[in-house]
């Protein structure tokens, strides 16, 4: 051990995790409807499958830029080739058309401004390499994505501190919250550096309202700290409100040049292109894009990732058809999960984004904690064969929150997953309602045995 590096040796990755435990169990039995129709179903992984059907239609329709051929040529020998870190002009200039859009063209991005990564894992920890030192600290609204204690942590060494929200208000960001997490910051001696926040939310499935979003403009501004809004759902909005952007917010205020406001963007989910690992920084900052430019040659976006990319989002037609299409879906496979959810009595957070809803679980809790929380999560995926999210693994501070995802796998799946819940709920109201019937009837045995104890020791008296 004495050979390796404490970075090499160390726990502080995050692995253990419940978030990332349940990946484990689903990947021992993994459930598939003919070879094992009886596994763990993942619905703890936040991927966008249902509009692949339009990628492929497209590409089917678009054999050139597969085959790395333009106008008929092929332009192998030119992308395998060595290229520059700033990433294919024709790139970045038709991903800030998309990313305009998704935004109702309410905000206009430079390519300039642009730094391409290799998603936006890659992209949010170079920014807490450009933005903080070791031992620095970020404020992050709770709950928040499981995987930032890996991101912004591991290879940083910066330090997370929770802007607790709570569901009294459905889980919005307030004054006081932020307030007390720097007052939090600063007794542990540590230099806060920014707040980054998830818009839309994950967890929550939801998007930051204005007054939210002023909120932390106006508190970074008298700080002089910075804000990253890691907008890798803004395509994911399916109903209202609309989504905001920060960038929205900033020029409704006239700040729209502020250089200490981040963006952090992802193909990932708006696409469902996970495996393409195509992510990127906006800043008007010129010395944080030219220093996350440099950091980018740690993990590059390939030329030939680029080039198919940049001529399937330079298609207007496809664009306006994939943003329109994907949301209905969203909308209709999101409807689907509440409503199989109500069926079983439960509730869940009203949400308008996201692949995912923030489910309401505390009435199936055997006690208010959070070990009564893991019981149930454990109970969940090994009884009843699902692997969603605990609330805990998102650091919200209220027992009984669970993250469940419904936009990767099929519509027979997500039936057969609601199947499954709703026995298992019944199953406990019935040993519920049994143990309390065996508590009542004990309760009227015991005050039969003192009415009749207390009638002998009163005949006994008259004796």
């Amino acid at each position: 051990m004495g050979l390796l590096s404490r970075k090499a040796t160390c726990n502080s990755h995050g692995q253990d995790s419940s978030y990332f435990l349940g990946w484990l169990e689903y990947e021992k039995n993994p459930y598939h409807h003919l070879h094992n129709p009886n596994g763990i179903i993942q619905m703890g992984l936040a991927e966008n499958q249902l509009s692949f059907d339009l990628l492929e239609t497209w590409l089917a329709k678009n054999p050139e830029a597969v085959g790395c051929k333009r106008d008929g040529q092929s332009i192998f020998r030119e992308l395998a080739l060595f290229q520059d870190y700033h990433g294919l002009s024709a790139f970045k200039k038709a991903l800030v058309v998309f990313m305009a859009e998704i935004r109702g063209n309410k905000v206009s991005f430079d390519p300039n401004n642009i730094v391409l990564t290799a998603g936006a894992t890659s992209a949010n920890e170079t920014l807490m390499f450009c933005l903080a030192e070791h031992g620095d600290a970020f404020l992050l609204p709770t709950p928040y994505y499981p995987g930032f204690d890996r991101d912004l942590k591991w290879r940083t060494g910066v330090e997370i501190v929770p802007i607790h929200c709570t569901s009294f208000n459905c889980f919005r960001i307030t004054a006081s919250a932020i307030e007390e997490a720097y007052q939090q910051a600063q007794k542990k001696n540590l230099t806060v550096k920014g707040i980054l926040i998830t818009n839309p939310s994950n967890p929550l499935g939801t998007t930051m309202t204005r007054p939210e979003l002023n909120l932390l403009i106006n508190f970074i501004t008298e700080k002089q700290i910075h804000l990253i809004s890691d907008e890798i759902y803004s395509g994911t909005v399916f109903n209202s409100p609309s989504f905001i952007s920060i960038m929205e917010a900033l020029k409704d205020m006239n700040m729209e040049k502020n250089n200490r406001v981040h963006i952090v963007y992802s193909l990932s989910k708006d696409l469902g292109l996970p495996g393409f690992r195509v992510g990127a920084i906006y800043s008007n900052d010129p010395t944080v894009v030219s220093a996350a430019v440099k950091m980018s040659s740690f993990g590059l976006v390939s030329s030939q990732t680029q080039f198919l990319l940049s001529v399937m989002l330079s298609d207007k037609k496809f664009r306006n058809h994939y943003i329109v299409k994907n949301q209905n879906r969203l909308l209709k496979r999101q409807r689907k999960l509440v409503s199989g959810l109500e069926k079983s009595g439960i509730r869940c957070l009203e949400s308008n984004a996201g692949l995912f809803c923030w489910v309401d679980m505390r009435h199936l809790l055997s006690s208010d904690t959070f070990e009564a929380e893991m019981e149930l999560w454990e109970r969940i995926i090994y009884d009843v064969k699902l692997n969603i999210s605990p609330g805990s693994s998102c650091h919200c501070n209220e027992p009984g929150w669970f993250r469940v995802c419904f936009a990767n796998m099929s519509e027979d799946t997500l039936e057969l997953a609601m199947q499954r819940l709703k026995s298992f709920v019944g199953s406990i109201k019935k040993h519920n309602h049994q143990e309390s019937e065996k508590l009542r009837k004990e309760s009227h045995i015991g005050q039969w045995i003192f009415r009749l104890s207390f009638q002998s020791f009163n005949e006994q008296d008259q004796r």
